[in-house]
């Protein structure tokens, strides 16, 4: 088997969308962080991604089973976990929707994509299907949706309002999108800004034909809301 040679450059060349939301002065420090992740952990690019998306206190703050239990997800139903990762959310939206539900884990990037379909394979989760997406148009399968889940993707998403008012049309009647977003609030998100006004979500999905369901105020770092279709 030959050498998988770790090229910093493409490491984080995952999508377009993302590279053209880094601020050209930040790129420098990530690559840098990158390659010293690299030197002392020994890993690839998706072990890295993954350290860098889910930090080891990321539980504490992100609260994953307060969170699931807000969703009131129902066994049985299709969940969209857009934008999975490296999968912190997809196997609790899995749990949840039993054996019987789907959850489709949805990414641009074929590093997190190859992660979670290895993590899928070995803890056997049939009900898990992982899609890897074009980022120019990330559009989701028709399948019949009873929750399209994002947690810290929306930002990276161009023309939101045109795309949600589009994948309105993927949702099963009484269909919900719930929005989990940074806050554009301390340092890290000054240096590396991925984040978004609550207000800002509110009225893109507003104009994309949503109304607001829920407005969560508990996750300290994070927006967390959920939004319903307007009826026809």
């Amino acid at each position: 088997m030959r050498e998988e040679i770790f090229d910093p450059q493409r490491c984080f060349a995952k999508a377009k969308f993302v590279r053209r939301r880094i601020p050209r002065a930040s790129r420098g420090g990530i690559l840098a962080l990158v390659v010293l992740s690299q030197a002392l952990l020994g890993v690839d690019c998706s072990g890295i991604k993954q350290r860098m998306y889910e930090p080891a206190d990321r539980d504490r703050w992100q609260q994953p089973e307060r969170v699931i239990a807000s969703l009131a997800i129902e066994p049985g139903q299709r969940v969209a976990d857009l934008g999975a990762g490296g999968g912190y959310f997809t196997f609790h939206l899995a749990k949840a929707v039993g054996l019987e539900g789907r959850v489709y884990a949805i990414d641009v990037d074929p590093d997190m994509t190859a992660l979670l379909e290895r993590s899928v394979a070995e803890g056997n989760h049939s009900n898990v299907e992982v899609l890897l997406v074009d980022p120019t148009e990330p559009e989701l399968p028709d399948v019949g949706f009873d929750l399209i889940f994002t947690c810290n993707t929306y930002h990276h998403i161009d023309e939101r309002t045109a795309y949600f008012e589009r994948v309105k049309s993927t949702l099963n009647r009484g269909g919900r999108v719930a929005i989990i977003d940074h806050k554009p609030e301390g340092w890290f998100q000054k240096i590396f800004p991925h984040s978004s006004q609550r207000e800002s979500i509110r009225s893109e999905m507003d104009a994309a034909g949503y109304r607001l369901d829920r407005d969560y105020d508990y996750l300290s770092k994070q927006s967390f809301l959920v939004f319903s279709p307007e009826p026809d």
